[in-house]
């Protein structure tokens, strides 16, 4: 399946309102993203996570070298199958991304958050390109099927896509108390240029440069499920 997006989805693209965007990936849409931490609260106990410096350093490789880019990745391969109009290459990437969580948490933050972002958007936004998902189906999959049943620019949903899994990861980390707002605020900051360097990177990657390299972060998530204390459901 290419990586670049059809000329039909570029041609709706360029007249489309972001505003869908806006609202998919803002705090308050209804995907319960505020009660995971993708194992972030275990990093933060085992002392990998103390300040904005280490915080910056642990979703920069999560970005680079982990889930950030796979999600970015298949999320660019479900857009592609939505505009192709092919339900069997999107299957098979909802399939893959599901397959390529590491821990039965992590599985559950993208399969549940996923579902919940199907479902609300069916229910307010225009339905009749979605695909008919009636099982499970995989967050980056999701927003990557409605983005392009919306026309939305590819390049653009990859930015917002990104940058909010880092708002919601430094949400997370200030709910935990290792850093305040202000830094949160400098962090988010901080990781705008490697938001877009990963974006531009996944947009022309085929399937075969799905990878990881950050074994302590999935680690963590196992070592997060009988964690003694614990706010967050990853």
């Amino acid at each position: 399946m290419p990586a670049t997006p059809m000329a039909e989805s570029k041609s709706v693209s360029a007249s489309a309102s972001l505003i869908p965007l806006f609202a998919w990936l803002s705090p308050g849409y209804p995907v319960g993203s505020y009660a995971y931490s993708r194992g972030l609260e275990w990093a933060v106990e085992a002392g990998d996570v103390l300040d904005d410096a280490t915080l910056i350093v642990w979703l920069s490789d999560m970005l680079t070298l982990g889930a950030g880019r796979n999600d970015a990745i298949l999320l660019v391969h479900a857009y592609n199958a939505i505009g192709a109009r092919d339900d069997a290459s999107f299957d098979a990437v909802n399939a893959l991304a599901l397959a390529l969580s590491p821990s039965a948490e992590i599985y559950l933050e993208t399969s549940q958050q996923g579902r919940s972002f199907l479902d609300a958007t069916r229910a307010a936004w225009s339905a009749a390109l979605l695909p008919s998902c009636a099982g499970e189906i995989a967050y980056p999959v999701a927003v990557g099927a409605a983005a392009a049943a919306h026309g939305i620019p590819l390049p653009v949903t990859l930015e917002a896509f990104l940058f909010a899994l880092v708002q919601n990861q430094v949400s997370a980390a200030i709910r935990l108390a290792p850093i305040g707002q202000t830094s949160g605020t400098r962090v988010c900051a901080s990781l705008q240029s490697v938001v877009i360097a990963t974006a531009r990177d996944a947009e022309s990657a085929d399937l075969d440069a799905l990878s990881s390299a950050t074994f302590r972060a999935d680690l963590g998530s196992f070592h997060h499920e009988t964690q003694y204390t614990r706010i967050f459901r990853s």
